[in-house]
């Protein structure tokens, strides 16, 4: 009976002393997890206020291979893909084989193993008006652009295929092109 009276009473008291002002700051039991230290991710100054460019911290990822995409997500910014844009891949089988089987895993289901726009989710109707590669006005670096952006109901492609990736998948659309217009 005296241990459930000092539980209750324990309990009493912790319910007073949790419920004072809020106005005031409370007690943090670990500062640095609500306070964080903010860091420049540009670089690490130095005692005059420049910037010490250091080396990166073994085990980190580079991030040299990432190519910038400056083209914006606009109908003018289409159209100059479209004009401008040049595949910088040499055009050969290694480069085609991985085309291929990229196309396969994100392209194919909507687009169709030919390219005809009649993959497994158009003939489900889960998707209508696919287009067909044989019927459009598209080159290299329209695809391309389509590929970083999407366009209509397709959505961006841009974070699941790296640079060269995306440029082995437009050798392989044009090839299935091709093959169309034969």
């Amino acid at each position: 009976m005296k241990s459930i009276k000092i539980i209750i009473a324990s309990i009493i008291v912790t319910m007073f002393v949790s419920c004072n002002n809020k106005r005031k700051p409370q007690v943090q039991y670990m500062p640095d997890m609500y306070v964080s230290v903010p860091y420049d991710a540009n670089g690490v100054y130095s005692a005059g206020g420049a910037v010490v460019n250091r080396a990166p911290v073994a085990g980190t990822i580079s991030r040299n291979g990432v190519v910038a995409y400056d083209i914006p997500d606009t109908n003018a910014g289409y159209e100059k893909a479209k004009l401008e844009l040049k595949n910088p891949l040499a055009n050969n089988e290694k480069n085609l084989e991985n085309g291929k089987k990229m196309y396969g895993i994100y392209c194919a289901v909507c687009h169709g193993a030919k390219g005809d726009g009649n993959g497994i989710l158009p003939k489900r109707e889960k998707f209508l008006g696919i287009p067909n590669y044989k019927d459009r006005d598209i080159t290299e670096g329209s695809i391309y652009h389509v590929l970083m952006y999407g366009k209509n109901m397709m959505g961006s492609h841009s974070s699941q295929l790296t640079h060269t990736e995306r440029w082995q998948v437009v050798q392989y659309v044009e090839k299935l092109r091709n093959e169309l217009k034969k």
